[in-house]
């Protein structure tokens, strides 16, 4: 459920209501608890007597793990990042969900939370020592009983800098400016919204919601207004993703992906390869390869140009969820044109793994998370790559060679990584209240 988050703890202004498709509630354990407890219950239950062979080589494992779990963590503590390299933001009352660089005004960061606000802060200098100047809060509800079901799910910038939308819980986008004025009151869903782009013009902005619908609005005037809604799903819309500045594509519950066009009645294709849930959608720089991921625990990448309605590649190495993927900012469309694209997938089974989508190889597998993998982003060069997961586990890897170059644990499960534009700084948005953000210098 893009936007949507894990287990958080039920916010002061009354948690917004667990709904299908939310992976925050408890309704979604993770999954490796449910498969070590099946594991330890009928370990208890079996009364039959264990092979004496089998014991040493179990008692062997185990040692194996402790040992390799004590290397990664003398590897982590040579490689931690230190705390005078890190500003901490801690206005929020209540989870961090989202975070976002600006991509012009680049010293300033959004942030939705879900004690019913957005911030923007104004972040000094050239690293940590700098502070932040100013954070200007963006109230989605007035008082306590008009902050239920606020929760910021969701937020982008548009690409020229100058606005921001927020999504919540409550069915309503905004668009602020970029000094903190709300702009515009976006009303047309019947539920919660989980995904908000602008596309890159910026006359239009998309939204997809728990309404089963997504939402086209032009909000070129003083008065922003439904241009198009799309009600072809058949469950909750949990992503969108603009192509170009009139297609984009949707995903869903119903396991299916989407294309529409605004101004188009019916969908241009429907893909329905994915066995569950869809979480993401993401289009590659070029706009002519999607990459859908899903519970079904693939990750799918479609060519647009293609007359067949199977994916290009199937990728189906991962052993739970993926909740996740990233395209690198290389290859054709990017600005990174002469390097290599990659399709970043994170998991629930704890690992980040990189393909090679001109030829469908796995090029990388970056397992050293212990817990699932709830975001990753890939630095403005592609040549770095953040990752960060439940447990509050931060690691940034050297895309080049796989290698991880920085690590960083903080208080609470991350839930979003961003980086800023000029490759300095790397943001990580907590269950714990708060978003760390870490300087970075390349090595």
């Amino acid at each position: 459920a893009a936007g949507a988050l894990h287990p958080a703890p039920h916010t002061q202004n009354g948690q917004a209501p667990i709904l299908p498709g939310d992976k925050r509630g408890n309704n979604h354990q993770d999954p490796r608890q449910q498969r070590s407890n099946v594991i330890v219950s009928s370990a208890n239950e079996s009364n039959a007597p264990s092979s004496t062979a089998a014991r040493p080589s179990s008692a062997a494992a185990n040692q194996q793990t402790q040992q390799s779990a004590a290397t990664i963590e003398e590897e982590d503590r040579l490689t931690a990042i230190h705390p005078r390299e890190v500003m901490e933001l801690s206005q929020h009352t209540s989870e961090v969900f989202m975070c976002a660089w600006n991509p012009r005004f680049t010293n300033l960061i959004a942030t939705g939370s879900g004690d019913a606000s957005a911030r923007i802060w104004a972040i000094n200098g050239k690293d940590a020592s700098g502070g932040c100047r100013q954070s200007i809060l963006l109230p989605h509800g007035h008082d306590s009983s008009d902050k239920k079901n606020k929760d910021v799910t969701t937020l982008e910038w548009s690409s020229n800098g100058e606005l921001l939308a927020t999504g919540s819980y409550d069915g309503v986008a905004r668009v602020w400016s970029r000094n903190g004025e709300l702009r515009q009151t976006l009303k047309g869903h019947r539920g919660p919204i989980f995904s908000l782009k602008w596309n890159k013009r910026g006359n239009f902005l998309l939204s997809g919601s728990y309404d089963k619908s997504t939402i086209v609005w032009d909000v070129t005037g003083e008065v922003g207004f439904v241009k198009q809604q799309f009600s072809y799903h058949f469950a909750p819309a949990l992503d969108v993703d603009w192509k170009d500045d009139l297609t984009f594509a949707s995903c869903s519950t119903d396991k299916t992906v989407q294309i529409c066009r605004v101004g188009l009645a019916r969908p241009i294709k429907t893909y329905t390869g994915h066995a569950d849930e869809v979480n993401a959608v993401k289009w590659d720089p070029s706009g002519t390869l999607l990459a859908s991921c899903s519970d079904d625990c693939t990750a799918k990448v479609w060519d647009i140009n293609s007359p067949r309605n199977e994916p290009k590649w199937d990728f189906k190495s991962h052993q739970q969820e993926i909740y996740t993927v990233k395209w690198s900012p290389t290859g054709p469309g990017s600005k990174n044109p002469n390097k290599v694209l990659l399709l970043a997938t994170a998991s629930f089974d704890g690992s980040v793994r990189l393909w090679n989508v001109a030829n469908g190889s796995c090029l990388r597998i970056l397992s050293r998370h212990r817990e699932s993998v709830y975001s990753v982003a890939f630095s403005p060069s592609g040549e770095y790559l953040a990752s960060g997961s439940l447990a509050g586990q931060l690691y940034i890897w050297n895309v080049g060679d796989g290698v991880h170059i920085k690590s960083f644990k903080g208080k609470g499960d991350i839930f979003e990584v961003a980086w800023n534009v000029e490759e300095t700084r790397v943001a990580a948005c907590f269950s714990s209240n708060v978003v760390s953000v870490i300087d970075f210098k390349k090595p």
